[in-house]
């Protein structure tokens, strides 16, 4: 039989009201929106210095042409990322670790895996593209709703949940 754990009393009234359900009904901690808007802009920041270090190294190359040189610069914009996202196949990039959050898949919080690469793309790359989409959308009169489809992944706070399934795992056992 399982106990309900109040996670107001574990973890305090405003951590409580970040609690929600995994896919599988285990309980997690959403990160605040400030702790999201850090881990990416670090992550963004790490992209981007990559991306400028390659660039740098591109242009100063004396055997490569403007052509070589501008293909080279789109292909660091998704190769970085990409190879960034290698360390986030665990969850945690050096945002991640920073902010102490980890990306976890909504179903029942485990790794992205191999996902992870395609996960950091998206996160640096596409979705802020996708966000000035929707701005010059809603500023043009389009419409602001959201794309369809579900989150498969989500952002964790490690230590909270780790409090909050300790305690759990204790009025259960």
């Amino acid at each position: 039989m399982n106990r309900y754990v109040n996670p107001v009393d574990v973890l305090g009234p405003d951590v409580a009201k970040r609690v929600e359900p995994l896919g599988n009904g285990r309980r997690y901690v959403r990160p605040g929106a400030w702790t999201l808007f850090a881990s990416w802009l670090v992550d963004s920041m790490v992209v981007g210095v990559g991306v400028l270090a390659g660039t740098a190294a591109l242009v100063t190359a004396p055997t490569l042409d403007d052509g070589t040189v501008g293909v080279g610069v789109i292909a660091l914009i998704f190769g970085v990322p990409l190879l960034y996202g290698v360390f986030y196949g665990n969850g945690r990039a050096l945002g991640a670790l920073l902010t102490g959050t980890r990306l976890v898949q909504l179903k029942d919080g485990g790794r992205p895996g191999f996902r992870g690469p395609w996960a950091m793309l998206v996160r640096v790359t596409l979705l802020p593209l996708l966000i000035i989409m929707f701005l010059v959308g809603s500023l043009n009169g389009g419409g602001t709703g959201s794309p369809p489809g579900s989150l498969r992944r989500g952002s964790m706070d490690v230590a909270p949940t780790y409090y909050l399934w300790a305690a759990e795992a204790a009025a259960n056992s």
